[in-house]
């Protein structure tokens, strides 16, 4: 997704090209950009399982979204012990910790499908996404040690383009392995054992699809532990948590921090009711299975616009381009929330597209300016990515008050206002 790009959340001394620090291994590129991929893929399938869990357990929005909440808050509570794992393991052994991780998490959809019970899968999806933070501290810092010090960019940005692979591929595939699996009958007509041999039936294709996933970290462990040697001399700083919090003193960093919080927070929401939003009379009327097949679109989007603002960040003020992105989400919102149809359905999409350059550039925005102190503002804006917890959950309890999901819209439109007067305040470079 675009809201996990890998971001380092120790203080990595990342070896500099002039120390001659660095290792020229294509077979260990190609398998950061698989992790990129796995990830990015993983995160983005929570938007499929949200629609299925709702109906499974009858929830309500506010309930449905707990999802997210288990899955980003453990960006807050991971996030920091985790560099501190990494800097202990080292990077590889790191990632081997944080696949197996994910592994365990996947497998504890098992017990979780057998009793039936909704706060063992939000367990799980915690424990997922404790491996998933882990694995996200090495990327950054490992993808720059693979390589020349002046390419690594390019391999940082082209290894994220995996990352925008994932979201769409995963939630394609997952849309129609378990919302194809939802049957004739629903969760509310039922009670007593029927109710809980429906639920065990009906998470079996949540379990597998999951199992799926398992044997294929292990796969993936098993290739990094055969590696575990290839990266000689790492160099990690100690640094105190509290010299790492004391960025937030300063205020355009303080003010991109709130931004990042906001913007996750803001796409994580959209991109968990799309299926809930497609099935509205008004917007589409259609099945959850074909509801779910538009979910690619929207992280699709932000594939297609990470590549077209590369171009223009280049050419044109970053901070003007996210203020005007940020603009041009809210005037979807407007249309969708204003409209029905297949207007209303696109409008909301395509706000995907809008989104594609936020992160990295609300990121960039930030910490400009931070020197040596970059790291230490990396590490804090990963515990920002937290917003994908609280907004969502924020968005359904409205939706539940309001009994209305285009009501709701009004929360992620609040978050785009304020990053696009981010985007305004941060246009000039910081001075020397």
């Amino acid at each position: 997704m675009a809201l996990t790009p890998g971001i380092a959340t120790s203080t990595d001394s990342v070896p500099d090209e002039a120390d001659g620090q660095h290792i020229d291994a294509p077979e260990l590129r190609l398998f950061v950009m698989a992790l990129f991929f796995i990830f990015g893929g993983i995160t983005s399938l929570n938007d499929v399982i949200i629609p299925k869990l709702k109906e499974l357990f009858t929830l309500n929005y506010t309930q449905a979204m707990l999802v997210q909440f288990c899955f980003f808050t453990a960006y807050a509570v991971i996030g920091l012990p985790g560099a501190a794992l990494v800097k202990r393991l080292g990077y590889m052994r790191g990632a081997v910790a944080g696949l197996l991780t994910m592994m365990v998490g996947c497998l504890l959809f098992v017990p979780a499908s057998h009793s039936a019970s909704y706060p063992l899968f939000l367990g799980a999806l915690f424990v997922l996404a404790s491996g998933v933070v882990v694995v996200q501290v090495v990327t950054n810092p490992l993808i720059s040690l693979l390589g020349p010090a002046r390419t690594a960019h390019s391999r940082l940005t082209f290894a994220q383009a995996f990352n925008s692979l994932g979201t769409v591929i995963f939630p394609k595939v997952g849309a129609a392995l378990i919302l194809g699996g939802l049957a004739g009958v629903s969760a509310a007509q039922l009670s007593g054992a029927a109710l809980d041999a429906y639920r065990v039936a009906e998470t079996r294709t949540v379990v597998h699809t999951y199992l799926g996933l398992a044997a294929a970290l292990a796969v993936v462990a098993g290739v990094v532990w055969m590696n575990r040697n290839r990266l000689q001399g790492e160099k990690h700083e100690s640094t105190s948590f509290a010299a790492a919090f004391a960025l937030l003193s300063r205020p355009r960093f303080a003010f991109g921090a709130a931004c990042i919080f906001l913007y996750v927070g803001a796409e994580v929401a959209i991109g968990s009711m799309i299926v809930n939003y497609m099935q509205l009379k008004s917007v589409l009327g259609t099945t959850v299975e074909a509801a779910g097949a538009y979910i690619p679109y929207y992280w699709g989007g932000a594939l297609v616009g990470r590549f077209v603002g590369s171009y223009l960040l280049a050419r044109v003020s970053p901070g003007k381009i996210l203020a005007t992105n940020a603009i041009g989400a809210i005037v979807l919102i407007a249309i969708s929330a204003n409209t029905t149809g297949a207007t209303a359905a696109w409008s909301l999409l395509l706000i995907g597209l809008m989104n594609s350059i936020m992160f990295p550039t609300i990121f960039s925005l930030a910490c400009e300016g931070l020197g040596a102190k970059a790291a230490d503002g990396s590490g804090i804006i990963n515990i920002a990515i937290f917003g994908g917890a609280v907004v969502p959950v924020l968005f359904g309890g409205i939706a539940d008050l309001t009994g209305s999901l285009t009501t709701a819209l009004i929360l992620p439109a609040v978050c785009y206002a304020i990053i696009a007067a981010f985007g305004w305040y941060a246009r000039r470079p910081v001075a020397a």
